[in-house]
C-alpha cells in the first residue's frame, strides 16, 4: 500500500500541512492512520479526497460546507466544475486522480477538453508541465510505483506524437535542420517530444533520434546528416557532476554547431558554458529564439 506523509499531501495538493491537521481536527475530512511508531501516513484515498476538496475550496466553496457532503457528491461537483471552466488547477488535480486510479478515460477527456479549450502547445505548458511537475514529487519520495509511471507518460506521449504527426505545415526546402537526441541512459523522452513539435509547428526540419544516444551514434549522424542545430534534454539520468564534461565533448566534436540544451539537471548547472552551448530555460524563450534564427 502506498504511503503519503503529511507533507506530500502540501506539495501535491497546495494545502499546508497545517491546515490540513485543521481540518482533520475540526471537520474530520480525511482520518490518517498511524504506524506502529504512531506516524501519521495518508493512502491514495486520503490524497484523492484531498485533492478533490482543494478544487471545491479553491473554486468557493466553504470547507465547513464540503465536510458535510460524501464523496460522491464532491466527486461530482468537482467534474462540474472541470467541465464548464478552463481552470488548470482543477483539470491537474483531475488528472492526479485518473492517473491513481488507472483511469485512461478519465485522463484523456481531461486532457481533450483542454486542447480543445487553449490549444496543444497551451495545453502541455500550462497543464501537462506543472502536473509532472507535481508527480515528481511522487517519484522522489518513493510513492509512484513503476506502473503508473509507465502509464501516464505512455498516454502523454501518444498525445505528443499525434501532436507531432498533425503538423501539415511543410519545412521549405532551406529551412535549417535540428538534430535532437537524448544523452547515453536517459529515457524521459516527453520534453524531447514537445520541442520537436514546436521546430515542427515553426517549419525547421527536425531529425529525432530520441531516447539514450550514445555519443558516438551522434557523431556518425551528423556525418550522414550534417544538421544544422543540435538539441538535447537532462532530466535524470546523468550524474550531475558529469554534465560539464559532456557539454564540453559536444561543444569540441561539433565546434562549428550551435547546441541547445534543457532540462531540469540544466538549471543547477553552474560551471561556465562552451560559447556554443546554448541553455534554454523553457519553451517561451525557446520560441522566441527560433525566430531570431529565421
Amino acid at each position: 500500500m502506498i504511503r503519503y506523509s503529511i507533507n506530500d499531501l502540501e506539495k501535491l495538493t497546495g494545502i499546508k500541512a497545517h491546515t490540513i491537521r485543521m481540518w482533520e481536527k475540526r471537520y474530520h475530512i480525511i482520518n490518517p492512520q498511524r504506524t506502529e511508531t504512531n506516524i501519521r501516513y495518508y493512502d491514495d484515498d486520503d490524497l484523492k479526497n484531498l485533492l478533490n476538496i482543494s478544487t471545491l475550496n479553491n473554486h468557493g466553496f466553504k470547507i465547513s460546507k464540503i465536510a458535510l457532503m460524501d464523496k460522491n457528491t464532491i466527486r461530482e461537483k468537482v467534474l462540474d466544475i472541470a467541465g464548464s471552466n478552463g481552470d488548470h488547477s482543477t483539470k491537474i488535480n483531475n488528472l492526479i486522480v485518473s492517473m491513481i486510479d488507472f483511469n485512461e478515460e478519465s485522463f484523456e477527456k481531461i486532457l481533450n477538453s483542454s486542447i480543445l479549450k487553449i490549444g496543444f502547445e497551451r495545453t502541455v505548458t500550462d497543464v501537462l508541465y506543472p502536473f509532472l511537475e507535481k508527480i515528481g514529487v511522487l517519484w522522489q519520495v518513493g510513492s509512484l510505483n513503476v506502473a503508473q509511471e509507465h502509464f501516464i507518460t505512455n498516454l502523454i506521449r501518444q498525445k505528443m506524437i499525434l501532436a507531432i504527426d498533425g503538423q501539415s505545415k511543410q519545412a521549405a526546402p532551406d529551412a535549417k535542420t535540428f538534430l535532437l537526441f537524448l544523452p547515453d541512459k536517459e529515457f524521459h523522452e516527453l520534453g524531447l517530444l514537445f520541442y520537436s513539435f514546436l521546430l515542427k509547428k515553426n517549419g525547421y526540419k527536425v531529425v529525432y533520434l530520441g531516447q539514450s544516444v550514445p555519443f558516438y551514434d551522434i557523431q556518425e549522424v551528423m556525418k550522414v546528416r550534417d544538421s544544422d542545430y543540435l538539441f538535447t534534454y537532462f532530466v535524470a539520468a546523468m550524474n550531475p557532476q558529469e554534465i560539464p564534461d559532456y557539454l564540453d565533448q559536444l561543444s569540441t566534436a561539433f565546434p562549428s554547431k550551435k547546441i541547445f540544451i534543457t532540462g531540469l539537471q540544466v538549471q543547477s548547472c553552474t560551471k561556465k558554458l562552451p560559447d556554443n552551448i546554448v541553455p534554454i530555460r523553457n519553451a517561451e524563450e525557446f520560441k522566441g529564439i527560433l525566430e531570431s534564427l529565421r
